[in-house]
């Protein structure tokens, strides 16, 4: 009897999981819920901002965590991927910009705009159409060359002669006013073909005949409104340049060359020709005398006084 009232009975509840799942889900659904928020949120700023903005957000993520917390160079700074940006991304200080033309570039421009103009003139005016394949214009590495040719049936000198015919009279005088519109100064070349030059006069030939043809040609330009102060040099070159190497003798060597020249050109003509040029000159002429021995005795330009 006292053993049963010492007996211990331990009854075990079984936890069936059928009915309750607990609260994980909810916080999953949660986490979801706020990456879908934030995914649509940049998607809104990237719809709304400028390409300048979006390319600073893309230099943003690109920079190492590091540089982007210290501040570094920015990577279009380098050559290599890893140094990133600077501390403010949307600033241009330090970036590298194209550079603005050059004088030059925009002298070269100019002609080549001249150039188009030359060529809409020539294809529209009534005066230069019916001669367009007696007028050559191309660029080359003085500046902005216009070629008046002649033709076997349609030449534009007199036979031997400097006297402008008057369709030549006519294309020139209409070409002058063009010309002003630029500031760029010129020269006037003169050209023959082979043929020797023969009037009975054997102190004329073909060089002063080419350098009066040019001359001749710079007359009809002022006549026609030409500034005088563009002409730089007037040349006559007799038949020492071709324009056709294979036939001397053919029509197309006479002609008459026209340059606009390019800043460089005009600056370096200018430039050997001016006092500078001179003393430049008689310093090497003055170095010359030196190497010789014969820095006892100055050079000067003013010839010595006549003895008594």
């Amino acid at each position: 009897m006292s053993a049963e009232k010492h007996r211990v009975i331990i009854k075990k509840v079984a936890v069936h999981g059928g009915g309750h799942h607990g609260g994980a889900w909810k916080i999953a659904y949660a986490d979801f819920m706020t990456a879908m928020m934030a995914f649509f949120l940049v998607m809104w700023l990237l719809s709304i901002s400028t390409p300048k903005q979006r390319a600073g957000i893309a230099e943003h993520f690109r920079m190492p965590l590091k540089v982007a917390l210290s501040g570094g160079d920015k990577t279009s700074l380098s050559s290599s991927m890893i140094p990133g940006g600077g501390a403010d991304i949307m600033a241009s200080e330090g970036e590298v910009r194209k550079a603005d033309p050059s004088e030059e570039e925009l002298d070269a421009q100019r002609l080549a705009d001249m150039k188009q103009k030359l060529d809409a003139l020539i294809e529209n005016s009534p005066v230069f159409k019916q001669f367009r394949s007696q007028i050559l214009i191309d660029i080359t590495t003085e500046g902005l060359r216009l070629q008046l040719v002649d033709s076997e049936n349609r030449p534009m000198f007199d036979l031997a002669s400097a006297r402008v015919v008057p369709h030549m009279r006519a294309i020139l005088r209409e070409l002058g006013p063009k010309l002003n519109e630029l500031p760029n100064k010129m020269t006037l070349s003169g050209h023959t073909d082979a043929i020797v030059y023969t009037n009975g006069d054997k102190a004329y030939g073909n060089w002063e005949l080419s350098a009066d043809r040019a001359n001749a040609s710079r007359r009809e330009l002022v006549i026609g409104g030409m500034s005088e102060s563009k002409v730089l040099r007037v040349v006559g070159l007799s038949d020492s340049m071709h324009l056709n190497n294979a036939d001397p003798r053919n029509p197309i060597n006479r002609r008459i060359s026209i340059i606009l020249l390019n800043r460089q050109t005009q600056e370096r003509i200018e430039r050997e020709n001016s006092g500078d040029g001179a003393a430049m000159r008689a310093g090497v002429l003055k170095t010359a005398a030196h190497v010789a021995g014969s820095e006892t005795t100055p050079i000067s330009s003013t010839p010595p006084a006549p003895t008594q």
